[in-house]
């Protein structure tokens, strides 16, 4: 049995074959092929924290692949009432198969998951956000790492650069996990006073990434560039500090230009336009959100089967 509660749990080949499987997963989808390998199999999803993608994609894609789904929130269930959460994990995990956690500090889904008995996805923490970025490689490759038979291959990745623009946060985490282990290069910039800590992203060295106190310097060469909302969910008190902080740290089209011609936009959104990103980029030729928001369904779906049941040909 496995886990996915950070991005270093996979190998670099389960990542290809992740890839792959959210591919042929997709091209069913999209030809409206019914696959239901996981007929008879629940997914409880636990949300300590609020959703609108992570639900979504999470709920399609386990009924689309023949399971059945349990919603919990903290406040429908005694999560929400002191019970210790390896109380809850022992109970919860005699009866599904599989468990998603959204909520705020990685101890929390650390914890649930050593008591579990069934597999455990970290849905998003304050520290993490592995789904997200196993999504926005899936689309990196999909629109420009497919092989000549059309499939993706992990290793275009290697060498590429993704500057990361915005606050030093769980994704900015987990990019500089997946960068460590598949062999590109994060280029960071991050106002003064929030920066990436390595030792909380979990690095066993600086090597894979470039931190840069100059945006634009930070996006120049860039075969993607992505950020996120200044404040995440569970910061709003520091809202009106981090909208000074942040003011010179919107991708705005001289960033894409500064990249190379035919770099990719990503935002994990929600986004706020005229705040980390201009409205002419997010919504411009260069932009993949949609894709992006879209490939978090195929490539969870991709995450459930192989967790449940293994490497499927």
């Amino acid at each position: 049995m496995k886990h996915y509660l950070q991005f270093s749990d996979f190998s670099a080949d389960e990542y290809a074959h992740l890839f792959e499987r959210a591919a042929v997963i997709k091209k069913k989808f999209k030809s409206y092929e019914k696959y239901h390998p996981l007929a008879d199999r629940t997914l409880a999803m636990i949300f300590e924290k609020a959703s609108t993608r992570t639900r979504v994609s999470f709920e399609a894609g386990m009924y689309q692949l023949g399971g059945s789904v349990l919603n919990l929130t903290t406040g429908d269930s005694q999560l929400g009432r002191a019970e210790p959460i390896e109380d809850s994990a022992k109970v919860i995990s005699r009866m599904v198969d599989i468990v998603m956690i959204r909520t705020f500090g990685q101890e929390r889904i650390d914890k649930f998951a050593a008591s579990s008995r069934v597999p455990v996805i970290n849905g998003l923490t304050n520290e993490f956000h592995p789904c997200q970025i196993l999504a926005d490689l899936f689309t990196f490759l999909e629109h420009r790492g497919l092989d000549k038979e059309g499939r993706p291959d992990p290793a275009f990745l290697q060498g590429k650069v993704v500057a990361w623009v915005g606050d030093g946060n769980n994704m900015a985490n987990t990019w500089l996990q997946a960068a460590e282990l598949l062999g590109f290069t994060v280029h960071l910039s991050t106002p003064s006073g929030y920066e990436v800590d390595q030792a909380v992203a979990g690095l066993r060295s600086n090597a894979s990434y470039k931190v840069f106190k100059d945006p634009m310097d930070a996006c120049r060469g860039a075969d993607l560039v992505t950020t996120d909302v200044w404040t995440s969910m569970g910061y709003e008190a520091e809202n009106e500090a981090r909208r000074l902080a942040f003011a010179d740290w919107c991708v705005d089209t001289d960033m894409m230009k500064a990249a190379k011609p035919d770099a990719l936009f990503m935002h994990c959104l929600p986004a706020h336009r005229g705040e980390e990103v201009q409205a002419d980029v997010i919504d411009g030729p260069q932009s993949v959100v949609w894709d992006e928001a879209e490939n978090r369904m195929h490539a969870q779906k991709a995450l459930m089967e192989y967790l449940l049941l293994g490497r499927v040909a």
